[in-house]
């Protein structure tokens, strides 16, 4: 990584390209595209709320994960949260209250954050905290769901809250989508894409991509009929093995490129959807953004973590400042350190190096 590399600069840059790429995805859309212009607005007041905060050496990340519960419905397939039992069947009574993560979302406005990434579990299950985020249209919030619960008070509530978007998981067609996520799955994720598209509402999908679909999540046939259904934002994320025996399906070198290759296409071929690799799109940043060079993950119970995928943390928002948790020791040192400029397999350079993380944590060198 360059020596003269400006992450705020980069990163301000990457939110300036995300709204524009959503207005452009949206010019079809009166409601969505007038409400995508006043957020562009906010995005620049945020912008220069964080720009003045580095300049007394204070970084704020203007996008942060938030894992609004630890229950989820589904059971995936090698699912990563489940495995390190980050998601659970019954959500454990300990996890952040509605006022906590309302207060969260407050700072968060204040601070200059652009983008709050709702997640769990399954997010959904947390109505009252997403009716809470529909008041904070300086905020885009895009809920990563696995499309179950999605109900009629919920579309009457994107219809009316347009800072919310819907990110729905699913894994391809039919048949591999249900095999990991569950029979009739699929069917009810493509009856929400209609339900959403007759009502003038944009989505998004989420896709991990493993070495068996990685061809077909990325083929024109695939892309081209969730555009027909009215996706605006595809989000593929490599998959993160947490076992020996399913590290086959970490894409390698040759996936890496050629999913690389096809999202180029992608985005020349068409400018009515959005793309977005992770951690593909992170080469240009000179390294994974994690650990509040772009972004943080507060878990459901308040730890402040670097990402989803490592699961560490040394400071909880309940005990502390939403500002003081991104500036935790474990991040600064991740930040200043090398940890998160070198390549890696799989989909995280942190999850590699979890035992170094580790060992921060426990206070070593």
């Amino acid at each position: 990584m360059s020596d003269n590399f400006d992450i705020q600069e980069y990163m301000t840059h990457g939110v300036e390209r995300v709204v524009s790429d959503a207005i452009k995805a949206t010019l079809k859309n009166p409601r969505e595209s007038a409400y995508m212009v006043r957020f562009a607005a906010a995005s620049k007041t945020a912008s220069a709320k964080r720009k003045s905060a580095q300049k007394d050496n204070v970084h704020i990340p203007p996008f942060l994960i938030a894992s609004i519960t630890s229950s989820c419905n589904l059971h995936c397939a090698g699912c990563y949260s489940r495995s390190n039992n980050a998601t659970v069947d019954e959500a454990p009574v300990k996890q952040l209250t509605d006022e906590e993560w309302l207060n969260i979302f407050n700072e968060a406005d204040d601070l200059g954050v652009s983008f709050i990434l709702l997640a769990g579990g399954e997010p959904m299950l947390r109505r009252d905290i997403i009716k809470a985020a529909a008041e904070r249209p300086n905020i885009l919030f895009p809920i990563f769901t696995n499309g179950t619960y999605m109900d009629e008070e919920y579309f009457e509530l994107f219809d009316k809250s347009r800072n919310l978007i819907p990110i729905m998981s699913i894994e391809g067609e039919r048949e591999t989508t249900d095999a990991r996520r569950g029979e009739g799955v699929y069917d009810k994720l493509i009856s929400n894409m209609d339900e959403l598209k007759d009502r003038g509402l944009i989505f998004g999908v989420s896709v991990t991509v493993t070495t068996e679909n990685v061809a077909e999540v990325s083929s024109d046939a695939f892309i081209d009929k969730l555009a027909k259904k009215g996706c605006k934002a595809v989000i593929y994320v490599e998959f993160v093995p947490v076992t020996d025996e399913a590290s086959h399906l970490a894409p390698g070198e040759k996936e890496r490129e050629y999913l690389k290759d096809k999202i180029a296409h992608l985005r020349q071929k068409r400018d009515d959807v959005m793309f977005v690799s992770f951690p593909g799109d992170e080469k240009s940043s000179g390294g994974c953004i994690a650990a509040g060079r772009g972004f943080f993950h507060i878990n459901s119970h308040g730890g402040a973590e670097p990402c989803p995928f490592s699961p560490y943390s040394d400071i909880n928002v309940r005990d502390t400042s939403l500002l003081d948790a991104m500036n935790s020791r474990l991040f600064k040192e991740l930040r200043e350190g090398d940890y998160l400029k070198d390549d890696h397999e799989g989909g995280c350079v942190l999850y590699e190096k979890r035992q170094d993380v580790a060992r921060i944590i426990m206070g070593g060198a």
